[in-house]
C-alpha cells in the first residue's frame, strides 16, 4: 500500500475509477537494496549468517523463503528456472522425498505447528480462486483449474492478479518478474523484512527443543536454574497478562445486604399504599402509586445488575516479555483504529487532526497500526486538514517518542498546566520543546486558514491544488475516495522511522440508497480495512476522542491476547473521560455513576455494553462469527468385549476402501469438500467481493493474497460503494447493527447474545479523552439522540425484551441492564406526572395518601433510611463523589421530564405514522473563554416542560403557605408533607433554573429563587393582613338578618 499515491475516487456501479496526482509534493523516499524475488517481489532477506537467502543452489534462482517453502509444501518442489528439485535447508519442515539428513534441525516436524495453518490457508486459496474480484482481467483464466472449485453465484467474476503456481502444468515456461501479478501463497503479503523472521527462527530451534524436553522430563534443570535471571523472566512471561480485583467483602456484602433490606421494605410500603387508599384524592392517589410501582420496578432492572462489580488489572510489563521477546520480531497483533467525522463545521478539523496525531504517536509498533478516517461528509476541508496533518506528524511523532511525552495530542500537551520538566533529563528537551510548540503553531494557523477558506463555497465548486474539481462537491451524490496519505514506501518521519499508515475514506453516497448514517460508514472502514490491513483487532474513536494514554493499545491486548480468556473476549470498552467541562459538573457531563458503577457491575456479569467509541473489537465478533467452544470433556472409549463400560468406538468412516492411508486421504478431501461447500452462501452474507470474503476466513489477521496494492485500492473502492450491501447481511447480523441511531447499543447486545463476552478496563491514566456539551441546550439534544435511540431499539426486532432468548447466551443480570438501556426513556413518563402531583396538592389542598398512623410512618421512614444508605454504600466501594452522585440525581430529573419525553414522543411518531426527525451531530467547538459556552442560552422546545414544572412548583408553594396563613396554625402540619414533596421537585430542577438564567451578571441563582420566593410570600401576607385599612366592627348579618 503506497503512500503518496494520489486520490483514488470511483464507483463500481458505474465503472469508473479516476487516480488524481499531484495533489502532494513527492517525498523522497529510501532506497530500498538488496535482491528481490522473482516471484511475489519481496527482499530476498538474508539468513542468520548474514548472507543472502539462496533457495537452489544450482542456479541461484532469487526467490524468498516464504515462495521456497510454498513451492516445497504446495508446488513441484523444483526451481522454476532450471528445473532441479529444491534440498531442504536448515530450519524447513521435512516434506515427502526429503533424504533424512542427520544434521538438519528437525524441530518443527516434531511439533507439527503449522499443519492447521496450511490446511486452512489451503482453504483461503481455493476460496480466493474460486470467487469473483473487481476488475478481474482474462489473462489469469486458464490456472483456475489448478484449485478446488468453489460453487458461486451467477454474479461472481474470477479474481484477477494471481501468478499461478509453477508445476508440471507450466511446461517450463519461465515465471514473469511484475509488480502487478503475484503468486498466491498462505502467508500475509510479505513487508520489508519478513524473510528475516524465518531465518532469526533457526538460531533459537535447538534452545527451544530443550525447554520442550525440560517440559516432558527429559532433562533435568541445572542446578542454578532457581538463580537464574533469564528463568525467572521466562517465569513471568508465562503469567497470566490480567487479573480481576474483586471487590473487598466489607464493602460489597453490606451494600447486597441493603438492597434486600431495600427491596423488602419497598413491597412493605407498596402493599400500604395500594391498601390504603385516599377517599378525598382518588385520581391523585391511584396516579402517585401507578408511578411508584414504575420507579420500583426501573430501580430493578437498574440495580441488580450492579451486584457482582469488580476491578480489574492489567500487566504491561508481562505482555512485553511475552510478545516482544528482545532480538525476535514483535509477535503483538496488529490494530486498525477508525476515526469517524461528518461535519467539519461543527466537529473542528484542528480537534480530528489532534486525534490522528495521538493515534499515530501511540506506544506500540508502528508497523502494526493502521489509522483510517472515515469523512462521511466528503469535505475538502477534512481531506486538506488530514494531508497537513500527515506532514506534521513526520515531527510530531519521533518528538514524541524520544521523550516519552503524554497526552500526545499537541493541543492537550502544549495547554497542559502542569511541570513539563519533571522526569526530564535530556539536555535538548527545552529546546526542542519550544521549536515543536512554534511548529504547532504554524500548523495550527495553517489549519486556521483552511477553515477560512472553506467557510463559503465557490459557486463552481471546490478544486484541488492540482486544478481538478473535488469529486465530493455534491455531499449526497460523489463517488468513494481513497487516499493513502502514510504507508510503508512513504510514510517517514524526518529521522527517517517508519510511521503508522493513515489512509483517508469517503464512502460512495448515491441518492435513493439508504446509508445508515454511522453505523453505515463504520461497516464500510471494516471492509476498507481488511482488504487494505486487515488487522485481526479495531479501536473505533469519535473525531474529538484523543488518545490520552498512549499504552491503551497494550492495555486492551491484555485482555484480547491473553491464552487464556481473550478468545472468547469480542470488544474492550475504556470508560469515556471528558476535558473542559466545568469544575461542579452542572449537567453530569462526566457520568461518573455510568462509568465506574454501572460498568464495573456489568463486567462481573457477562461484560459492559458498547458505548461508541473507545472500544477495541475483535474482527471476527463483528463477522457475526460464534465464539471459539471450550474443549469437550472426552467420553470413555471401550472394545467390542466390554460393552459394559464406555462406548463402542467408531469405525472410520472410509475404512471400506482400503489401507488407512487412503482412508485418510478420502476423509480429508472429504472435509475440504464440506468445508468448501459451506462457503456457497459467503457472498450473501459478505458481499461480492473475492478478496474481502477470503479475509474474513482469517482469523489471526493478515492481508489476503492479492496481486498489488493499485489492486487493492481498487478493491477497496468496490467494498465501499453504496450498492455493496444490498442483498448481504450487512447491518443486521454483521458489522455495526442498523435500526436506531444508537447502534452501539444494538451491536454489543448482538455479540453478547452469540455468547461473547466484553471486558471493562479502567487503567489509572485515562487511555481517551474527549469533549462534552456543556451548555444546557446542546446537553439535553444529545440525551435526546441517546433516548431517541433507545426508544427505536425497545420496538425494534432486536429489542432485549424479546431478542435472542432461542440461543440462552446472554445471561439474565445482562438482559436487565440491556432491557434498562431500551425502556429508560419511558420513565419520563411516569416521572413527568410524579412532578406534577406536588403542585396540584397544594393548590387543591388534596394529598396523594391519607392521614398516616405512627406505624405506617415507620414505612416510609425505612424506605427514605434504605435509599440513603443504598446510595452511600455504592458511592464507598466505586470510589465515587458524593457531589458526583447528586448530580446524577438532578440530570435523572432534568433530562427525565424533557429530552426522554421528547424521545417517547418522536419514537412513537416514527413508529405509529411514520414520521422520521434528523439528529444534529453535536458541536465539538470549544468556546475562548473559560467555559464560556456554559452561561450561553439558547432557546430549544426542551425547555419548556422543566420550566413548566418549576413554576407551577413554585407557585403552588407561594399558594400553599398562603392558605396556611389564612386557615390558622392547625393547617401547617398536612401542609409539611406537600411542602417537602414541592421543594424535592425544585432542588433537582436547580441546576436547569442556573442554565436557564445564564449568567445574570454573576448574580447567585439562590439569591434569586429566594428573592422571587419570599417577596411572593410577604406580599401574600401583607395582603392578608391589609393594616393601612381599618375595619369596621359591627353586627353579624347572617344573624340578624338586616342589610346594612
Amino acid at each position: 500500500m503506497e503512500a503518496n499515491a494520489g486520490l483514488v475516487a470511483g464507483s463500481h456501479n458505474r465503472n469508473e475509477l479516476v487516480v488524481i496526482h499531484g495533489h502532494e509534493e513527492h517525498k523522497p523516499l529510501k532506497n530500498l537494496d538488496g535482491q528481490v524475488c522473482e516471484i511475489c517481489g519481496d527482499e530476498i532477506g538474508l539468513t542468520v549468517d548474514g548472507d543472502l537467502f539462496v533457495a537452489c543452489n544450482e542456479c541461484a534462482f532469487p526467490a524468498c523463503r516464504p515462495c521456497y517453502e510454498y513451492e516445497r509444501r504446495e508446488g513441484t518442489q523444483v526451481c522454476p528456472q532450471c528445473k532441479t528439485r529444491y534440498k531442504r535447508l536448515k530450519g524447513s519442515p521435512r516434506v515427502e522425498g526429503d533424504d533424512d539428513e542427520e544434521d538438519v534441525d528437525d524441530i518443527e516436524q516434531e511439533f507439527n505447528i503449522e499443519d492447521e495453518q496450511y490446511k486452512h490457508s489451503h482453504l483461503v486459496e481455493a476460496m480466493l480462486h474460486g470467487k469473483m474480484s473487481y476488475g478481474r482481467g482474462h489473462e489469469d483464466e486458464e490456472s483456475s483449474h489448478q484449485y478446488p472449485q468453489v460453487i458461486a453465484g451467477g454474479r461472481s467474476r474470477p479474481v484477477s492478479g494471481e501468478f499461478p503456481i509453477g508445476g508440471a502444468h507450466v511446461h517450463g515456461e519461465q515465471m514473469l518478474s511484475s509488480g502487478l501479478h503475484k503468486r498466491v501463497h498462505p502467508y500475509p503479503m510479505s513487508e520489508p523484512g519478513s524473510a528475516k523472521w524465518d531465518d532469526r527462527k533457526e538460531g533459537g530451534w535447538k534452545e527451544r527443543m530443550d525447554d520442550w524436553k525440560l517440559q516432558q522430563g527429559s532433562l533435568g534443570p541445572e542446578a542454578d536454574d532457581a538463580n537464574d535471571p533469564d528463568m525467572a523472566m521466562i517465569d513471568e512471561a508465562r503469567q497470566p497478562l490480567s487479573r480481576k480485583v474483586p471487590i473487598a467483602s466489607s464493602r460489597i456484602n453490606p451494600y447486597r445486604m441493603i438492597i434486600v433490606a431495600r427491596l423488602v421494605i419497598l413491597g412493605f410500603f407498596l402493599r400500604y399504599r395500594i391498601l390504603n387508599p385516599a377517599p378525598d384524592a382518588i385520581g391523585l392517589w391511584l396516579t402517585s402509586v401507578i408511578c411508584e410501582i414504575w420507579f420500583a420496578f426501573s430501580w430493578i432492572l437498574d440495580q441488580f445488575p450492579k451486584w457482582l462489580p469488580i476491578d480489574r488489572e492489567t500487566y504491561l510489563d508481562r505482555l512485553s516479555l511475552r510478545y516482544e521477546p528482545e532480538g525476535e520480531p514483535n509477535m503483538l497483533a496488529p490494530v486498525d483504529i477508525f476515526v469517524s467525522t461528518v461535519d467539519p463545521m461543527k466537529e473542528p478539523p484542528l480537534v480530528t487532526s489532534n486525534t490522528v496525531l495521538s493515534i499515530l504517536a501511540m506506544d506500540y509498533p508502528v508497523e502494526k497500526i493502521s489509522c483510517y478516517v472515515s469523512d462521511d461528509g466528503a469535505s475538502l476541508l477534512t481531506f486538506e486538514a488530514l494531508s497537513e496533518s500527515a506532514e506534521f506528524a513526520r515531527k510530531w511523532v519521533p518528538f514524541c517518542k524520544k521523550f516519552n511525552i503524554e497526552p500526545r495530542a499537541p493541543e492537550m500537551y502544549f495547554t497542559l498546566k502542569i511541570d513539563y520538566l519533571k522526569d526530564k533529563v535530556q539536555p535538548t528537551f527545552v529546546k526542542e520543546r519550544r521549536a515543536m510548540k512554534r511548529e504547532y503553531e504554524e500548523f495550527k494557523v495553517r489549519i486556521n486558514a483552511l477553515v477560512a477558506k472553506f467557510m463559503k463555497v465557490p459557486p463552481e465548486g471546490w478544486i484541488m491544488q492540482d486544478g481538478t474539481p473535488w469529486p465530493g462537491n455534491n455531499t449526497k451524490d460523489h463517488p468513494g475516495m481513497i487516499q493513502v496519505f502514510l504507508g510503508h514506501s512513504g510514510g517517514h518521519d524526518v529521522e527517517g522511522n517508519e510511521l503508522p499508515r493513515l489512509v483517508y475514506v469517503s464512502r460512495e453516497k448515491r441518492p435513493g440508497f439508504q446509508h445508515h448514517k454511522k453505523a453505515g460508514a463504520m461497516n464500510a472502514l471494516i471492509r476498507v480495512s481488511a482488504v487494505l490491513t486487515n488487522a485481526p483487532f479495531m479501536l473505533n474513536l469519535d473525531c474529538d476522542h484523543y488518545v490520552n494514554n498512549s499504552k491503551a493499545a497494550r492495555e486492551a491486548m491484555c485482555f484480547l491476547m491473553d491464552p487464556q480468556i481473550g478468545r472468547k473476549v469480542c470488544y474492550v470498552q475504556f470508560p469515556q473521560r471528558f476535558d473542559g467541562i466545568d469544575r461542579h459538573d452542572r449537567y453530569a457531563n462526566r457520568n461518573t455513576v455510568f462509568f465506574d458503577i454501572n460498568m464495573k457491575g456489568l463486567d462481573g456479569i457477562q461484560g459492559p455494553v458498547y458505548v461508541g467509541t473507545g472500544c477495541v473489537f475483535r474482527r471476527q465478533a463483528l463477522y457475526g462469527y460464534e465464539p471459539p467452544r471450550g474443549p469437550k470433556r472426552p467420553k470413555m472409549v471401550s472394545c467390542d468385549c466390554c460393552p459394559c463400560f464406555g462406548r463402542k468406538r467408531k469405525e472410520k468412516k472410509y475404512s471400506k476402501h482400503g489401507a488407512n492411508g487412503n482412508a485418510a486421504g478420502l476423509e480429508g478431501m472429504d472435509e475440504d469438500k464440506e468445508l468448501l461447500m459451506s462457503q456457497m452462501n459467503f457472498e450473501k452474507k459478505f458481499g461480492q467481493s473475492a478478496i474481502f470474503v477470503t479475509s474474513t476466513l482469517m482469523e489471526q489477521g493478515g492481508v489476503p493474497p492479492s496481486s498489488s496494492p493499485a489492486a487493492l485500492l481498487k478493491e477497496a473502492i468496490h467494498v465501499i460503494s453504496c450498492g455493496y450491501e444490498d442483498k448481504t447481511e450487512w447491518g443486521t447480523e454483521l458489522g455495526w447493527i442498523y435500526g436506531s441511531i444508537t447502534e452501539d447499543i444494538l451491536t454489543g447486545f448482538k455479540m453478547h447474545c452469540r455468547g461473547w463476552r466484553s471486558i471493562y478496563c479502567m487503567p489509572k491514566i485515562p487511555a481517551f479523552k474527549g469533549s462534552a456539551p456543556i451548555n444546557l441546550s446542546d446537553r439535553l439534544n444529545q440525551v435526546l439522540r441517546w433516548a431517541l435511540g433507545s426508544v427505536e431499539i425497545f420496538f425494534s426486532r432486536h429489542s432485549p425484551v424479546w431478542y435472542g432468548y432461542n440461543r440462552g447466551k446472554l445471561k439474565w443480570l445482562e438482559r436487565f441492564a440491556y432491557v434498562n438501556t431500551t425502556i429508560y426513556p419511558f420513565t419520563s413518563i411516569p416521572l413527568l406526572a410524579y412532578c406534577t402531583l406536588p403542585a396540584i396538592c397544594l393548590l387543591t389542598d388534596k394529598f396523594i395518601m391519607p392521614a398516616i398512623s405512627t406505624f405506617a410512618s415507620l414505612y416510609f421512614i425505612a424506605l427514605f433510611i434504605s435509599i440513603f444508605a443504598t446510595g452511600i454504600l455504592e458511592l464507598r466501594w466505586s470510589g465515587v463523589s458524593i457531589e458526583e452522585w447528586w448530580r446524577n440525581e438532578q440530570f435523572w430529573v432534568i433530562g427525565g421530564i424533557s429530552a426522554h419525553l421528547v424521545a417517547v414522543i418522536q419514537g412513537l411518531l416514527k413508529i405509529l405514522a411514520g414520521i422520521d426527525t434528523n439528529f444534529t451531530v453535536t458541536s465539538k467547538a470549544s468556546d475562548d473563554e473559560d467555559f464560556g459556552e456554559l452561561y450561553t442560552f439558547k432557546w430549544t422546545t426542551l425547555l419548556i416542560p422543566p420550566t413548566t414544572i418549576l413554576i407551577i412548583n413554585l407557585v403552588g408553594v407561594v399558594a400553599g403557605i398562603s392558605d396556611a396563613i389564612n386557615n390558622g396554625y392547625q393547617s401547617w402540619g398536612p401542609l409539611f408533607g406537600k411542602l417537602f414533596f414541592a421543594f424535592w421537585v425544585i432542588v433537582h430542577l436547580y441546576p436547569f433554573l442556573k442554565g436557564l438564567m445564564g449568567r445574570q451578571n454573576r448574580t447567585p441563582t439562590i439569591v434569586v429563587i429566594w428573592s422571587v420566593l419570599l417577596a411572593s410570600i410577604f406580599s401574600l401576607l401583607w395582603v392578608r393582613i391589609d393594616p393601612f385599612v381599618l375595619k369596621t366592627k359591627g353586627p353579624d348579618t347572617k344573624q340578624c338578618g338586616i342589610n346594612c
